[in-house]
């Protein structure tokens, strides 16, 4: 879909993956490294043979579908050839320190003078500038200061990260998708785009309903091991089976199933089948309505019935009776899910040692221009000579073609235009997933019309935070934050006049997304054959945890469960407890930085060709990229990567350590050997710092409790940000690990405008959460709050939909709006 645009890639290892995605759209990504390469060869897991350069399997897991060359931009003559790249390139992402690249004589204004029309997006721990915008950070004390860390763990150990580094990959998966957008805004008008993309604030948004909890319920959201905290209450989600964990929550739906079989292995009496009215039980739950068995009760019985079991076979029966329960996989487990394969998921890639293994495949699935892996990594400055041919044989910057659908970039150019101004999306979608890739429309200028229903309402509307504490349809800001900028339209889509009102919206629409059950849309009547029969040049996306097709597809459930398969439940935690699963449904901040990406890319194709797409983008495929090192290395070594608290297997001290105040922490990560002895002369040099066995990493790493142990005793007598300062002051990275109530008082995030205020109609003036990126000369949304549920419904069906008086009436009347 990207085939005419040139990316150039002048990032490291902390923003690989934004470029790989673009390249796996199509585009043509080329690589730039250093002559000595990019860092991210020199980051394990390895492979144990093969040339030094090539043996990474982490710059391998992030750098298909790109050309590579070497150039030296600390010289004139390497900046020569960037320059010559740039005249005919159309992105340009780079993960240099804030100006190091005008440092260099080559950032965003002098290149904008080469290109008129680049897009050019820079990734950095905290973004540009601001109070910390050049201090030292890591993956760990990124995600203690982006709220990630605070939500993970057991109460009375200290907070963990994803064993996983995961904090990049955050940030550069939400890159490509501030790109797309920047790329939006440059077409209409006709100016290069400057972006700028903070990791931190990426990671703020991997707390989901959490981000701004202080400001709605008056508490914070805390780390809880893998109890799912739902505002008004918490449900434990991770159960121990025979051989292994299981991943499952007691919702209505589930329990009118489950209640069955419990009975049925005299886990509890017969009269509990008609003792309660189990569909409704989550609902009348969380709105602490009466209940005839206490949750407590459930929960015990549901704890003795899948301790009998393995995890096949609960897996196995619950995909036959409909039930989900998901498997804690372990990377072994992943690497032979009978789903994946008969998916065709996996890819056999070959590594520079002459094997052949299977790796992550394409994260969606595209009908009309299928995703492929065009070519695998380069070798180091294998394309040099190819790459340099083409700059010298054109040095004039390639315009992609256009249609009269958006007027071409060089007409009435308008600055105060919205990157998606005209865009009208159909979001039939429920949850997260689906919602914030609508969101990210929506914030940037479309017109999205969000379908709901009452009975029930999405289940976002039933999970806190909610106002006050006080539970309500429209007093959730678990859904109040992901759907704003957006008009509510409420339709019975079990009502056939409801049914004829979908149709009309989704001939409206240039955009539909659902991620209802697989099939669900197909037995409803508005199904991808009927939505291109009304409207041939459509892009319609379907979202759900494991895809339209395979033996698991009709697995339906939350970003926890695909979470638990995918193997994110398996690396959070401690070794020597249960896995925790990192916070609520993980997944759901993962997948849509990719589908929201993808429906960018199919945007521009069909401006480019009047051409639609069916998008079938499985959550668990996407956010398996985000282990596919471990993946790879597992295929490779018989390795299993597993949870290991805060532990790093290159760097010590790296862990939180306790602050006075109560539950106060702060992380602090070294990562090399003159970071710690910074540290040492910061602390005063006491003789155990000055033990020759430190010196080293090594050294460091062979005993850690003992490192942790001192350095905690000095840490506990000062205040979290009195450390954190301290450290930062000496280039050691550090990050007090944050809440919600931090987070809302950040010098750097209100630096950024990240919290937006609006009025709620219920809610009143609350806090919402803002854009990961920020562009130049743009104020991004999100531009107005979350519609009450219908609340716009005479508006969609007169003014978007023409209805006139009568059909409204006649809807009305058969019950199709409610």
């Amino acid at each position: 879909m990207l085939s005419p645009y040139t990316v150039l890639d002048l990032t490291d290892d902390r923003g690989e993956l934004a470029s790989m995605i673009l390249g796996d759209l199509g585009a043509d990504v080329i690589k730039v490294e250093p002559p000595q390469g990019s860092s991210s060869r020199r980051m394990g897991p390895f492979l144990q043979d093969g040339p030094e350069t090539e043996r990474s399997l982490n710059f391998f897991a992030f750098n298909r579908n790109k050309r590579g060359i070497t150039l030296d931009l600390s010289a004139d003559e390497g900046r020569a050839a960037l320059l010559h790249l740039v005249a005919k390139a159309d992105f340009l992402i780079e993960s240099a320190a804030p100006g190091e690249m005008a440092e260099h004589g080559i950032g965003f204004d002098v290149l904008r003078q080469t290109n008129p029309r680049l897009v050019y997006a820079a990734i950095t721990p905290f973004g540009q500038d601001g109070p910390p915008a050049n201090v030292a950070a890591s993956d760990l004390t990124l995600a203690a200061m982006g709220g990630s860390m605070g939500l993970h763990g057991v109460p009375d150990r200290p907070p963990v990260r994803v064993t996983v580094p995961q904090v990049w990959l955050h940030a550069s998966s939400e890159a490509a998708v501030a790109a797309l957008t920047a790329h939006a805004r440059m077409l209409s008008t006709g100016e290069a785009q400057f972006v700028d993309v903070s990791a931190q604030t990426a990671m703020v948004w991997t707390m989901l309903h959490a981000r701004v909890a202080h400001a709605i319920q008056g508490s914070d959201f805390n780390r809880g091991g893998s109890a799912l905290q739902l505002g008004t209450m918490s449900l434990p989600m991770v159960y121990e089976c025979a051989d292994g964990y299981v991943v499952m929550l007691q919702n209505g739906g589930m329990l009118a199933k489950t209640v069955p079989w419990f009975v049925e292995d005299g886990v509890v009496p017969e009269e509990w089948i008609e003792g309660e009215d189990w569909p409704t039980y989550d609902t009348r739950l969380l709105m602490q309505q009466a209940l005839n068995y206490s949750i407590e009760d459930v929960l015990g019985a549901a704890g003795r019935y899948v301790r009998r079991y393995t995890k096949s076979e609960l897996l196995e029966r619950g995909l036959r009776e409909g039930v989900t329960i998901a498997p804690v996989n372990t990377v072994e487990e992943l690497a032979r899910f009978r789903h994946l394969e008969e998916r065709g998921y996996w890819l056999r890639a070959p590594l520079a040692n002459g094997r052949q293994v299977h790796v992550p495949g394409v994260f969606a699935r595209l009908t009309e221009t299928p995703m492929a892996v065009r070519r695998w990594p380069p070798k180091l400055g294998e394309h040099n000579e190819e790459i340099l041919r083409e700059a010298s044989a054109s040095q004039s910057k390639r315009s992609p073609p256009v249609t009269a659908e958006r007027r071409p970039t060089d007409e009435a150019a308008n600055s105060d235009r919205l990157p998606f101004d005209g865009i009208k999306v159909a979001d039939f979608s429920w949850a997260w997933v689906g919602p914030t890739t609508g969101k990210y429309l929506a914030d940037h200028g479309a017109t999205v019309v969000r379908v709901e229903t009452e009975s029930p309402p999405c289940r976002g509307r039933a999970m806190g935070p909610y106002k006050d504490g006080t539970p309500g349809t429209n007093r959730s800001h678990a859904y109040g934050d992901f759907n704003t900028s957006k008009l509510g339209l409420s339709l019975n889509l079990k009502n056939p006049a409801a049914i004829d009102v979908a149709r009309r919206l989704i001939a409206w629409a240039d955009v539909y997304i659902e991620s209802f059950t697989p099939g669900t849309v197909d037995d409803l009547g508005i199904g991808p054959e009927t939505a291109r029969s009304l409207n041939p040049s459509i892009i319609m996306a379907s979202t759900c945890l494991m895809g339209q097709s395979g033996p698991a597809a009709a697995f339906a459930g939350f970003g926890f469960h695909a979470g638990a398969i995918a193997g994110f439940y398996e690396v959070t935690g401690w070794p020597d407890l249960p896995p925790d699963g990192p916070w609520a449904a993980y997944t759901d901040g993962v997948a849509p930085r990719f589908l929201a990406a993808t429906i960018m890319a199919a945007l521009d194709h069909r401006r480019r060709t009047g051409q639609g797409q069916y998008i079938d983008a499985s959550q668990m495929e996407m956010s398996l990229h985000f282990l596919a090192p471990q993946i790879i290395d597992f295929n490779v070594s018989g390795r299993v990567a597993s949870r290991d608290g805060n532990r790093s297997e290159t760097m010590a001290p790296h862990n939180a350590y306790p602050c006075s105040g109560d539950d106060q922490w702060c992380a602090i990560a070294v990562e090399t050997d003159e970071q710690w002895i910074a540290l040492g002369h910061v602390i005063g040099d006491p003789d155990w710092a000055r033990d020759d066995r430190f010196r080293t990493a090594e050294g460091r790493l062979s005993d850690q409790d003992q490192i942790d142990r001192h350095l905690g005793e000095w840490t506990s007598t000062k205040s979290a940000h009195d450390v954190m300062n301290t450290l930062q002051s000496a280039g050691v990275p550090a990050g007090v690990v944050q809440r919600s109530s931090d987070l809302l008082r950040d010098p750097q995030l209100d630096h950024r405008r990240f919290f937006r205020y609006m009025d709620h109609p219920e809610m009143g003036n609350v806090p919402h959460t803002g854009d990961r990126f920020l562009m130049r000369d743009y104020e991004g949304g999100p531009r107005f709050p979350a519609p009450l549920l219908g609340q716009h419904n005479e508006m969609v069906l007169r003014e978007i939909l023409g209805m006139t008086d009568e059909e409204i009436t006649e809807v009305l009347a058969a019950g199709g709006i409610v």
